[in-house]
């Protein structure tokens, strides 16, 4: 049984980064998915595939899956560069192309 433990990315619809700050703890997939042919539904018969286990931090979640002698991968997030932005740099005279509307 192996997991992988991962902290979300913010949601693309929103620009906060509310949800963002847990870390998750999923199993993988350990066996093949099935295409129903009437209903094109997709079925497998791996249930852990379904837990997702969130915990407040890094540490929580790796002490939960050694407690539990569970096999772990370690995902770190990506830091975000933040650029400074002004609104005043829309009409600046050094921009590379003309305001237009």
């Amino acid at each position: 049984m192996k997991a992988k433990i991962y902290q979300p990315s913010k949601s693309v619809t929103q620009s906060g980064k509310a949800k963002s700050s847990t870390w998750v703890l999923e199993y993988s997939r350990s066996s093949k998915t099935s295409l129903d042919p009437v209903m094109k539904w997709t079925s497998s018969r791996d249930t852990q595939q379904q837990v997702k286990i969130k915990f407040k931090t890094k540490e929580l979640a790796v002490a939960f899956a050694e407690k539990n002698s569970i096999d772990y991968l370690i995902r770190e997030p990506k830091k975000q560069k933040i650029k400074p932005k002004s609104y005043s740099d829309n009409f600046s005279h050094d921009k590379k192309t003309p305001w237009t509307h």
